[in-house]
């Protein structure tokens, strides 16, 4: 499926067939595709917890309001990334030439070291993106998926034993249709959400 075809079927579905099981060959193939998502500093801060036990997504699920696509999608991926992955920059660029790396790598902690916010953003940059990596390919390799962010996240971050300096983004099942999403709600008029040189 090419990409602007993914990106015309991509729906939110909510009900997945319990009985379809991914291979490890197609999420290995998904989650490599994710990694190649982009992050500012090429930090890739995202981190991907892919939660396969019944009774761990039994809990998330209770933590999620008791939505079905917790349990009953074949895999479901919970999305965070480390806030303090500034930290080590000299990794992320190994096999950069020499003068890149002397002119990237010094930048990299002074510019997130003492600002929160700018973390948690990056963060959720991070996390987007990739998001929307995994949707596609889902999509391109006929599954779709749910992007969550109703749940609660102290209690989910407790059950998968999220360590300290990271967060949790979203949450993303993935699976076999069940049921068709609903009708488009609406999209808004193109000339009300896109601007040229400003507004």
């Amino acid at each position: 499926m090419d990409t602007t075809t993914a990106i015309h079927q991509r729906r939110s579905v909510k009900h997945y067939d319990p009985d379809h099981t991914m291979t490890e060959v197609e999420i290995q193939a998904l989650l490599e595709l994710a990694l190649l998502s982009p992050t500012s500093f090429n930090m890739q801060n995202w981190r991907f917890v892919v939660v396969t036990d019944p009774e761990k997504r039994a809990a998330i699920e209770a933590a999620a309001w008791n939505q079905a696509q917790v349990t009953e999608a074949s895999i479901l991926i919970i999305l965070c990334a480390d806030l303090h992955a500034y930290e080590d920059g000299a990794r992320y660029w190994v096999n950069a030439p020499q003068p890149v790396q002397d002119m990237l790598v010094p930048m990299i902690e002074p510019f997130y070291k003492d600002n929160v916010q700018l973390q948690r953003d990056e963060a959720m940059r991070s996390i987007g993106i990739a998001s929307q990596t995994l949707m596609l390919t889902a999509k391109s390799m006929g599954y779709d998926s749910c992007p969550m962010i109703g749940f609660d996240p102290q209690k989910v971050a407790d059950i998968i034993e999220l360590p300290e300096h990271h967060i949790i983004g979203m949450m993303l099942p993935i699976g076999k249709a069940l049921k068709d999403a609903n009708t488009r709600g609406g999209q808004l008029p193109f000339d009300e959400v896109v601007h040229i040189d400003g507004f």
